[in-house]
């Protein structure tokens, strides 16, 4: 894990501490996941499952919380040095350089309520049924009043994978 001083000097490959106003010296914290305003799916849900298998926040466990000028905000999932979150953070990031899911459960529901919003909110219904003739084998209707929920954008249907 880097140290949050580390992470804020060099935040992304398009900034530098020249861009930060803030505090800048956090001794002792270590940075174990981060996630922004952008941040995709499945980053939001490792850093949600990450903050559940740390315990929540506590005096060993805190969000730091950052403005930024491109993507509006930034957090760090830190841990402090010498506890037992510390060692907890250390198998998470092991556990992600493995497999890049902590929690596949929530993850997927995560993924199908992103696909069911940009589904009703993105999509008419001429659109989706064009969708849904271009792409039929990713959806499973087991009645016709299933498939007329999905045209009229009450649920995706498919693979929410493709679509978000």
């Amino acid at each position: 894990m880097l140290s949050l001083n580390e992470v804020i000097k060099h935040p992304s490959r398009f900034d530098s501490l020249s861009n930060y106003l803030g505090e800048t010296d956090f001794p002792g914290w270590f940075v174990v996941l981060t996630e922004n305003r952008d941040s995709n799916c499945l980053e939001r849900c490792n850093f949600q499952e990450a903050l559940t298998q740390l315990g929540g926040e506590s005096d060993s466990v805190v969000i730091h919380r950052f403005g930024h000028w491109a993507c509006g905000w930034w957090e760090a999932l830190c841990v402090l040095t010498g506890t037992e979150e510390f060692a907890k953070g250390e198998e998470i990031e092991e556990r992600l350089s493995d497999y890049p899911i902590l929690n596949e459960d929530i993850y997927f529901e995560m993924e199908q309520e992103e696909a069911n919003e940009i589904w009703e909110n993105c999509f008419d219904v001429k659109e989706r049924i064009q969708y849904i003739r271009e792409h039929r084998k990713e959806f499973e209707f087991r009645t016709f009043e299933d498939m007329l929920g999905c045209v009229r954008g009450k649920y995706f249907a498919g693979y929410a994978s493709e679509l978000i």
